[in-house]
């Protein structure tokens, strides 16, 4: 097994400030006060419960690997934000914060910048600012970098802009952590490279996780990833600003006839989730009919358009998005007053997830799950193609041996009974799974 490697060299994570960051910092309270009531607004905020005490362990690191798991609404970027903040104040580093979607990624930047913390990220979405981007980091002004997990596996981020601040990262942040376990609801293969990076983080390193959703076998994953010295900080989930009601009507026409009927009597504005592209567009095509202000949400939207979308939900311009599951995390409009679904998640904790976007700034928000007859089958199949299947690994490992210059996609698709995203998906899942045997060989 690869042991942790303590040696300061360029190149490894935190090592350039290992002098400074293996000496316990001051954490000053009133300063992280202010920086709270900057980043919120509120000229009068307080700490939540466990707020304090997490930012604390982090800026004074204590040599303990932190994960917290607190409600949705919390206030967990407020964490990483404050802690940045002081310990660049301090003279530390930057920090390294892996999101997973992009959609939280802007909410974070906006967030952050409140409080004067300078964020950037790197993504698929503005490689036209890549070098601009880049070139501030080696100038150190940047305080935070947001990356995917995906970009963990691009050669250009590591060789070219990893390599380079790796030595003065003072802080790697995981948010979302449950993206990390195959429990999760919200599974995410290249959050497994990490395992590998939180193996060989030099003891000085501070690491700090976050999650609203982690089940028992999803906490179970996480400290096995994260370990050793994992201290957790675990909050009450519940949620009493929310009322939840659910209702069985099994035909869509019935949904489609309630939606026209109630989302008028709701107040606020709010999200609509639905399972799958087609049902996003068609509902929302109906609520338009009827006369609402709705959008569509999904995967399927350019950038352009759905930054335009939750910007329009965000300035109250739209009654509903009507989304899929990419806006399941993150998405931070702290008025939001509702959340409905069309049809019922695949799992509990997804269902978490999503209706808890409501309700954080009101003393009241609504979440209503409308239950149908087709949500069964759309489920099993999302299960059921969730990972390729061994007899699709087996056919594609056996005709790329068969091929030492390797193959393209098109060309694999010439030789193999599978799509392309099947191809891209067997193809992911292996690229992830040989970094993860790397760990094992010494």
């Amino acid at each position: 097994m690869i042991r942790p490697d303590t040696t300061p060299q360029k190149g490894k994570l935190g090592t350039e400030y290992g002098d400074m960051t293996r000496h316990r910092m001051t954490f000053n309270i009133s300063r992280a006060v202010e920086l709270l009531r900057l980043g919120s607004g509120l000229p009068d905020a307080e700490f939540r419960e466990g707020q304090e005490e997490a930012i604390r362990r982090v800026v004074e690191g204590r040599g303990e690997r932190l994960l917290v798991v607190q409600k949705t609404g919390w206030g967990k970027s407020f964490v990483y934000f404050i802690a940045t903040k002081l310990l660049r104040e301090m003279g530390a580093g930057p920090t390294l914060l892996i999101s997973p979607l992009l959609a939280l990624m802007r909410n974070q930047i906006v967030a952050a910048e409140r409080m004067g913390v300078r964020a950037v990220t790197i993504n698929s979405d503005n490689q036209d600012k890549w070098a601009n981007v880049e070139a501030a980091i080696q100038r150190n002004e940047v305080d935070i970098l947001l990356i995917s997990p995906e970009r963990l596996a691009n050669e250009h981020f590591r060789t070219e802009v990893l390599a380079g601040i790796a030595g003065q990262i003072a802080l790697l942040v995981i948010d979302e952590a449950h993206c990390i376990s195959d429990w999760g609801h919200d599974f995410r293969p290249h959050y497994r490279l990490l395992e590998r990076i939180a193996r060989t983080l030099p003891p000085n390193l501070r690491l700090l996780a976050t999650t609203a959703t982690a089940n028992n076998r999803v906490m179970d994953d996480l400290r096995t990833v994260l370990g050793p010295n994992l201290y957790i900080s675990r909050g009450d989930l519940n949620r009493p600003s929310l009322v939840l009601q659910t209702m069985r009507l099994p035909n869509q026409s019935e949904r489609l006839a309630w939606l026209a009927a109630q989302v008028a009597t709701l107040p606020g504005h709010g999200i609509i989730y639905t399972l799958t592209v087609r049902d996003a567009e068609n509902v929302s095509a109906w609520l338009k009919f009827r006369g609402f202000q709705v959008e569509a949400y999904h995967s399927e939207l350019s950038k352009e358009v759905s930054i335009q979308r939750e910007d329009a939900l965000l300035a109250n311009e739209l009654k509903a998005l009507v989304s899929t599951t990419k806006l399941g995390m993150g998405f931070d409009k702290p008025d939001l007053a509702f959340v409905i679904h069309y049809q019922t998640p695949g799992s509990v904790v997804a269902y978490y997830q999503q209706v808890g976007r409501a309700g954080r700034a009101l003393d009241a928000a609504y979440g209503v799950l409308l239950s149908g007859e087709e949500e069964t089958d759309i489920n099993d199949y999302f299960i059921s193609s969730a990972f390729p299947t061994r007899a699709e690994v087996s056919s594609m490992l056996e005709v790329l041996e068969a091929a030492p210059r390797g193959l393209s996609v098109p060309e694999l698709m010439a030789r193999v009974n599978l799509s392309k995203g099947r191809i891209d998906k067997t193809i992911e899942l292996l690229s992830v799974d040989t970094h993860g045997q790397a760990r094992g060989t010494s």
